[in-house]
């Protein structure tokens, strides 16, 4: 059995209570396991599928899972870059390969499934572009409504097609995202809508699976695992999934937890720079990576324990460095990823350079979405097809041979 916690105060709630942060003093919630009475074998989890749900003793959902086969995505090991930068040991974990094209299938399938078994029939969420578009392919997969709040005219259009496609209602704000975030909360608590942005504490329950195929995928505890940070709950979610397999005597050692900001959107980087004990939020965030475009992380709180208590760090990167590392992903690797991807790979570039990250530690980078989530950036960076007569002395001049 597992019920809801706040991670200040310690209070604790039954697990069917409709709570998105504590009643008590405001802080964020996580779900909780008698770990003591839980039986893991995991032999048991080797005979199961890659995936989210190869390790249901350690997910919430009772019954049966509204799912689309999410999880089992590839771990690459990035020899070209790895070499390029001095690292023998440089992966990464392709979270793009997920069912709707992005990490965000991991909660969505826990965060749908739950509201099933909670009675809800609409679920909510406000949204950058990829939880909008898992919501709703998850919505329609459970036969629920959805509904979306998108800031107007930041949201890439290969996100917007998936959630419209898909069936959500989908409006757009005159805002950024953190107003969202704050319209469809109260919208939620208002009129009974389920909200599923990742300041629930269910749905961060199938984002810590990630570090538990790390693990399994590698056979081993990496050094360090670096994730693009934006409202902070990717981080936050494999940091709790460490900390249960630690608890449970699965692991030794914790991975240093690494979080890589846009440079214009780095309230939690100035926080672990300055020794913050709280976040400044910002309140114009601005980045090409969309993505991350966020000025008030809702899992800042867990985000920075995760950081400091595992000794890691966090960094911020530029526009010009992303998308130069989106495009060295590609050309060097073959991984095609959105720009909010790249960040983590090009945060290790950058903390390399700056000394801060030994050449001798085995790292690996989650790349969160699939370079179609955002094919305008692409187009813009790249130079068009060359147009030329439909005769063969014209292709020959125009080819590099």
């Amino acid at each position: 059995m597992h019920h809801l916690a706040c991670i200040s105060c310690k209070a604790t709630f039954d697990h069917r209570e409709i709570l998105y942060q504590c009643p008590v003093c405001g802080h964020p919630l996580a779900v909780e396991y008698d770990l003591d009475c839980l039986v893991v074998d995991p032999k048991v989890w080797k005979e199961r599928p890659l995936s989210v749900w190869r390790y249901r003793e350690l997910l919430p959902v009772q019954g049966s899972p509204v799912t689309l086969q999410e999880g089992g995505t590839p771990l690459y090991h990035l020899k070209k870059l790895g070499e390029e930068m001095g690292l023998r040991e440089l992966y990464a974990k392709h979270e793009g390969m997920n069912p709707s094209g992005s990490f965000k299938d991991r909660g969505m399938t826990v965060g749908v499934s739950m509201a099933l078994e909670l009675g809800k029939k609409t679920v909510a969420c406000a949204s950058t572009g990829n939880t909008s578009a898992s919501l709703a392919i998850y919505a329609a997969k459970a036969g629920i409504h959805a509904v979306v709040l998108l800031p107007a005219g930041k949201v890439a259009l290969g996100k917007v097609a998936q959630a419209l496609i898909h069936g959500a209602e989908a409006i757009s704000i005159r805002g950024n995202f953190d107003q969202a975030l704050e319209m469809v909360h109260e919208l939620c608590r208002s009129h009974g809508l389920y909200l599923l942005n990742s300041i629930n504490p269910y749905r961060l329950e199938g984002q810590k699976t990630i570090g538990f195929e790390i693990l399994d995928q590698l056979g081993y505890t990496p050094d360090r695992i670096v994730l693009p940070v934006g409202n902070a709950g990717n981080i936050s979610a494999v940091y709790k999934g460490l900390k249960e397999f630690l608890s449970l005597g699965l692991i030794e050692s914790y991975p240093m937890m690494t979080g890589i900001q846009a440079a214009g959107s780095r309230p939690v980087v100035d926080a672990i720079e300055r020794n913050l004990p709280e976040v400044i939020p910002e309140p114009h965030p601005e980045t090409v990576a969309t993505a991350i475009r966020i000025g008030t992380p809702v899992n800042a709180e867990k985000a920075l324990a995760a950081i400091r208590q595992t000794g890691g760090t966090a960094e911020a990167v530029t526009d010009a460095e992303i998308l130069a590392m989106q495009k060295d992903l590609a050309r060097k690797e073959g991984i095609g990823v959105e720009p909010a991807s790249a960040a983590s790979v090009a945060g290790v570039k950058k903390l390399l350079e700056y000394g801060k990250i030994e050449r001798n530690e085995r790292i690996v980078c989650v790349v969160t979405g699939h370079l179609l989530k955002d094919p305008e950036t692409v187009v813009r960076q790249c130079s068009p097809p060359l147009e030329i007569d439909a005769d063969l002395s014209s292709l020959l001049s125009a080819l590099h041979l």
